[in-house]
């Protein structure tokens, strides 16, 4: 096996060969452990990989991108970084096919946050690498997609997309965009919200898992 460009730990697939592929992606300050405590309770079909974001922070952390909380408007994030670790995903997908035993055409993206704001962006750049995406408490951030108005290349493409109806850290307006610009490119779509925070209600898990055992 050859080194992958990012770090990341795997569960193995009940199938020896050709399983579906699920990788994660976690949010700001976060590690490659955060998503992965799902991993057990999702079907044991799906070859898992989560991934650690190559952004190492202080103390601790890792981030996409950085964020910075002190700009006038609220927030302000590096979206050069963003596209960097977008085509990093771009190229992690491809050695995964390479290098484990997986479907190239079955791949499904579950990012988190920050996680989700490049799984979006992954899918929307890079549509023939997925299949499937579960974006958890983000949003379609246009500056890091590049404009493509071909929806031939995205008519293969799933999301679930979910969102807390309190959530403190990415407003709630800014994801309910997100049907709309999925529906003008064609994409197949669910939209849903939980009276949660910035996180993941049982709930959510429930839908999503549920969601996903369709297609996969």
């Amino acid at each position: 096996m050859k080194d992958l460009s990012l770090y990341h730990i795997t569960r193995p697939s009940t199938l020896k060969e050709n399983a579906p592929l699920l990788i994660m992606f976690h949010g700001y300050g976060s590690d490659e452990n955060d998503l992965f405590s799902f991993a057990s309770e999702l079907p044991e079909e799906l070859f898992i990989i989560s991934v650690r974001a190559p952004f190492a922070m202080q103390p601790y952390g890792n981030a996409w991108y950085a964020i910075n909380f002190d700009e006038e408007n609220g927030k302000w994030s590096d979206d050069e970084q963003a596209k960097t670790s977008r085509d990093l995903i771009a190229t992690f997908i491809d050695e995964a096919v390479a290098n484990y035993p997986v479907n190239k055409d079955s791949i499904t993206l579950l990012g988190f946050s920050q996680g989700s704001i490049l799984s979006y962006a992954v899918a929307l750049t890079y549509p023939e690498k997925v299949n499937n995406i579960i974006a958890l408490s983000g949003y379609v951030n246009s500056e890091i997609i590049p404009v493509n108005s071909n929806t031939e290349d995205y008519k293969h493409l799933n999301f679930f997309c979910s969102h807390g109806s309190v959530d403190q850290v990415i407003p709630v307006d800014w994801a309910r965009k997100t049907p709309g610009i999925l529906e003008k490119l064609g994409i197949k779509h669910v939209y849903h919200e939980y009276p949660v925070g910035h996180g993941v209600a049982p709930q959510n898990f429930h839908d999503f898992k549920t969601w996903l055992a369709k297609l996969i």
